[in-house]
């Protein structure tokens, strides 16, 4: 008999008048009684912080490695939980002295860092919003978030100092007062001030500010921060997520380790490297910040990544899919050079211990005397100690998921979220091997159910339910900042449509296989879900990432590819071309045998005749943020790939047009 982690709470919906059909309520079994809501008592992640520092006020909390006398990385170095408080008590003094008043807003640019927690946490004592500006954001992007937001004062990485001061002529009617994480030039002051506008290094800041400075009563309605969207669209968006909803997400994230796993505490240690200003991140700094565990940040460079984290030796581990399948693609690697036996040992190995996690066995008991002789090894790849893996922001290979969690000896749990559900909304519970593929069951904070989508032929009341994922409860946002007309498009008789499709699977965990949105229609009138193809056409091992177009003016689709180097120059020894990847991408040949690759693949996985490919143009450079293609969570970004590319695509369209059908 099947299990099912789900309760119905409610009936469906039959279709009426302009609404589409809805299938039943359901929430989480750890919610059956009711939904998580914050305590009473409760008003401010300030009290996470400052119980943790009366707890454990010697226990190291935020730490980074310095660079030594030979420009090496040395080793983490630290500051307790009583240093940390103390420095967030001076900064939010010190912003109270500027004039800078409880509600008022105050940003935060820069990559993640000590300074960006501990000015994180002088807003929450002084009950001043922060505002999160992206690392990765173009300076017009900054600029209309400080003026949208009318940020008064920013907290700003020193590297990031001559972004704020380029567009300070553009916004320097709200903000008045920029600190730099670190230090300032006089130069630097001096164009500050020419706008009207302080600047101050962090000590001198510091400085202005005291440890008797009196905090501002806070309320649990009060708003916590501003999020902005990258958004694939438009403008930024503005999510106001208040204390109530961060504080009743970072319980229910604490109510879940606890019930399926060990909870944490002041023995973990979380590696810090997703950026804090997405919610994902931030939520989950909050969480480890409340257990009163060691948060060590990496040093802002992904090529040294993996020796940051050989040297944090973390026990939780928090990362996108992109960042799995590196570790994943490695981990193989390594293993098939070494040798056939061991290959084979390890096959066995692997084999027994998925036989017995899929027979009910819990992760560390499936095989203890393997996870020693052949796993550790594996699990020396994230420093050895991990304990506790999460996966968000995009789906997780069903293929590395199941290997991460039998060769890792961690659990490893995949979640979805937005920043409007205030991070994780849905997440797969440890050791239930069936949730495999899946984004798990609602957390005990939120009920969900799926709409209909007619026009993509989804329907929630069939025998397998798919539709809109819709969501209620506890920890969602209150509305988009100064736009209550964005606001009433996606909350809609009180229910947040997250415009990402959804299966219901028999044991009531999600599948997300589309997107509402990338949705468009062909001349010949037939509708095209681009990222339920672009999905299909990603499981072709010649390509890397890959952006299908199509409109409708024309009756088939192209796509941009960024193939795979080491298969495509293989491909080119083989066939005797020229090896060099540029060069190969450039190669009619290359581009034909592409093209037929990415078509079979489609035909394998049932991609009817027009949601083949007529044409493709192959790209040598991955598709990035510096050229605005992608959000920071690696979304690809449409109208923006339309604009850099439409001298391409009018060329596809062109040759599609040309060739015989």
């Amino acid at each position: 008999m099947s299990v099912t982690y789900t309760v119905k709470v409610e009936d469906s919906r039959p279709e009426s008048g302009k609404k589409p059909s809805a299938g039943p309520v359901y929430r989480c079994i750890y919610a059956k009684d009711g939904l998580l809501d914050l305590p009473d008592g409760m008003h401010s992640p300030w009290e996470f912080f400052s119980e943790s520092v009366k707890r454990n006020p010697n226990n190291r909390m935020l730490g980074r490695r310095q660079t030594t006398d030979s420009k090496q990385a040395g080793p983490y170095v630290w500051i307790t939980y009583q240093e940390a408080y103390d420095a967030a008590l001076r900064i939010g003094s010190a912003m109270r002295n500027q004039g800078v008043s409880p509600g008022d807003r105050c940003g935060i640019y820069g990559s993640n860092c000590p300074e960006w927690i501990i000015t994180m946490e002088a807003c929450n004592c002084q009950a001043v919003t922060y505002v999160p500006l992206y690392d990765t954001l173009s300076a017009n992007a900054v600029e209309f978030i400080v003026n949208h937001a009318e940020v008064a004062i920013a907290f700003v990485q020193e590297n990031k100092l001559p972004a704020i001061l380029s567009c300070l002529p553009a916004c320097c009617s709200y903000l008045k007062t920029i600190v730099s994480f670190a230090n300032v030039s006089s130069i630097q002051k001096k164009e500050a001030e020419e706008l009207g506008v302080s600047l101050f290094s962090w000590k001198e800041f510091s400085e202005l500010g005291s440890l008797d400075c009196e905090l501002p009563q806070k309320q649990k309605t009060d708003i916590c921060t501003i999020m902005y969207t990258s958004g694939t669209t438009g403008e930024p968006k503005g999510v106001i997520l208040t204390n109530k909803a961060i504080m009743t997400e970072v319980l229910s994230i604490d109510q879940l380790i606890e019930i399926t796993d060990k909870a944490c505490s002041e023995e973990d240690t979380y590696f810090s490297f997703l950026p804090l200003a997405h919610v994902y991140d931030q939520i989950m700094e909050t969480y480890f910040i409340k257990r009163g565990s060691s948060i060590g940040f990496w040093q802002g460079d992904v090529r040294y990544l993996m020796d940051d984290v050989q040297e944090l030796k973390p026990t939780a581990f928090c990362a996108v899919p992109r960042v799995y399948d590196r570790i994943y693609t490695g981990i193989v690697n390594k293993i098939a050079s070494g040798g056939l036996i061991r290959n084979k040992l390890f096959q066995y190995a692997y084999n027994y211990k998925l036989r017995n996690m899929e027979n009910g066995f819990p992760q560390d008991k499936a095989s203890p005397l393997l996870d020693k002789l052949v796993f550790d090894k594996v699990r020396q790849a994230l420093g050895g100690k991990v304990r506790l893996m999460l996966s968000g922001a995009a789906p997780l290979p069903r293929h590395v998921e199941e290997f991460l969690r039998v060769s890792c000896c961690s659990n490893l749990s995949q979640g979805y979220g937005l920043t409007e559900s205030c991070g994780g909304c849905f997440t797969s519970l440890a050791n239930v091997m069936s949730m495999i593929g899946t984004v798990g069951v609602p957390i005990t904070t939120i009920e969900a159910r799926l709409e209909s989508v007619p026009e993509m032929g989804y329907d929630a009341l069939s025998s397998v339910p798919r539709g809109e994922i819709c969501l209620r409860g506890n920890t969602l946002f209150s509305g988009y900042y100064k736009r209550q007309d964005l606001t009433d498009e996606v909350v809609i008789d009180g229910w947040f449509h997250t415009g990402d499709i959804g299966e219901l699977q028999s044991d009531g965990s999600m599948k997300i296989i589309d997107r509402k949105k990338n949705i468009f229609k062909l001349s010949q009138g037939e509708y095209v879900a681009v990222e339920n193809i672009e999905n299909k056409y990603s499981r072709c091992p010649l390509v890397a990432s890959i952006w299908v177009y199509g409109n409708s003016f024309e009756s088939f689709l192209v796509a941009v590819v960024v193939p795979e180097r080491k298969a495509l120059e293989d491909w080119g020894i083989e066939n005797g071309e020229a090896t060099d990847f540029k060069s190969l991408c450039e190669n009619p040949k290359a581009r034909k045998y592409i093209l037929n690759e990415l078509n079979s693949t489609g035909q394998k996985h049932h991609l009817r005749g027009f949601e083949l490919l007529k044409a493709v143009y192959l790209e040598p450079n991955p598709f990035d943020m510096e050229r605005d293609l992608v959000t920071p969570t690696f979304k690809l970004k449409r109208p923006q790939l339309l604009k850099y590319y439409k001298d391409r695509i009018d060329e596809l369209y062109s040759e599609g047009k040309g060739a015989k059908v």
